[in-house]
């Protein structure tokens, strides 16, 4: 009977120190997070972008901009160099782990100049490390008027949309 209740006991304390553990992650993941938007308002490219990996992908609100480090990189560039990229505050960040806690993923709302931008991402332990691997910047559009806002850019992505279709056919 002392070796069940002994059992018992490594089980509840194991149990503790994984859920300790996977909420620390969770806290190094948010710090992370919080450190590139950071970086980017204080216009700190180097920061900035040493914490994404070399292949990650950074999408942002127009449909037209899907771009890997480099590209990003070169499109930041100048909005860094002038000392004012943007300033993203996280409002509410939700993180989810891989059972290795070596992958995460997360979503999160963002006070912007754009007001609240959904931000969702996937982040890798690298070096022992969090770095960006893929980031989505979206802009939210309150159901009340998502008509009025389809009917404003219906004209303008039309285009990119036939586009994308003739190339999806070759």
């Amino acid at each position: 009977m002392k070796n069940f209740y002994w059992t018992i006991l490594l089980v509840l304390v194991s149990n503790c120190d994984q859920k300790s553990s996977v909420e620390e992650t969770k806290k190094n993941i948010a710090t992370a997070i919080n450190a590139w938007h950071l970086a980017a308002s204080e216009a700190n490219f180097n920061s900035y972008f040493g914490l994404m990996t070399n292949d990650a992908v950074f999408i942002g609100t127009d449909a037209t901009e899907n771009w890997n480090r480099k590209d990003f990189e070169t499109f930041a560039k100048p909005y860094f160099d002038r000392g004012k990229a943007w300033h993203f505050v996280s409002l509410e960040k939700n993180i989810y782990l891989s059972k290795d806690q070596q992958t995460a993923w997360f979503d999160e709302l963002l006070e912007t100049s754009f007001q609240i931008c959904r931000g969702s991402g996937v982040m890798i332990k690298e070096n022992q490390q969090w770095k960006m691997q893929h980031y989505v910047l979206s802009m939210t559009i309150p159901n009340e008027i998502s008509d009025t806002i389809v009917q404003q850019k219906s004209k303008l992505e039309s285009t990119i949309i036939q586009k994308l279709k003739k190339e999806s056919l070759n």
